[in-house]
């Protein structure tokens, strides 16, 4: 594991990432596969919308207990 601070996926963000959005996209990928982007506090809103109105979002999680649980 890299000793780097994860940063935030939105575009264009350098935030510290606290939350891990955890997706899939049915078409192509297998149902248990999980995909992740992380977000910043300002960012997780938003990227959780975009990822829920396409139907993608499957788990929201503190990227703390995601990597804990790794």
């Amino acid at each position: 594991m890299s000793d780097e601070t994860p940063i935030c996926s939105a575009k264009g963000c350098r935030a510290d990432a606290v939350w891990v959005l955890a997706w899939n996209n049915p078409k192509i990928h297998t149902p248990e596969r999980r995909k992740t982007w992380l977000a910043c506090e300002e960012h997780r809103e938003h990227l959780s919308q975009f990822l829920g109105v396409r139907g993608f979002l499957k788990d929201v999680v503190p990227l703390k207990e995601w990597e804990e649980s790794a």
